[in-house]
């Protein structure tokens, strides 16, 4: 199996003993659970509003991805992490921007007692591209 560490400074850098992503074996990407980071100041975008830090997000989703080589289009399943469900709806009105219904990935939506930095929703994915 090979395996690739992907970096992208335009996503918030690792805050443990972990990476953004890693391509394996030249087709699975596996992106770690992603926060509201702004990556060019490392604070928290959209303090007490999960519609801004799921946006937020996204965008750090998207640019590891793109870091990968991969898309939206590639992501296979999404493990989405709420510190409240009934956020739930606001979440999934900017998730569903990134997603085709008819092509979405497996997902699986999570309330936890408490996410890094008491953030209000983490996601993380697993994208496959052709080796």
């Amino acid at each position: 199996m090979s395996k690739r560490v992907i970096r992208s400074d335009k996503a918030p850098a690792p805050v443990g003993p972990y990476n953004q992503a890693i391509v394996a074996s030249g087709e699975m990407i596996f992106v770690a659970g992603q926060i509201s980071l702004d990556p060019s100041t490392g604070k928290i975008v959209g303090e007490g509003d999960v519609t801004e830090q799921t946006q937020q997000v996204m965008a750090n989703v998207e640019a590891i991805l793109t870091s990968a080589g991969a898309t939206f289009e590639d992501v296979v399943k999404t493990t989405v992490f709420l510190a409240d469900m009934n956020d739930f709806a606001a979440m999934n009105t900017v998730y569903a921007k990134y997603f085709n219904e008819a092509t979405a990935p497996a997902r699986a939506c999570v309330q936890v007692s408490r996410l890094p930095k008491d953030v209000l929703v983490e996601i993380e994915c697993i994208a496959v591209i052709s080796g």
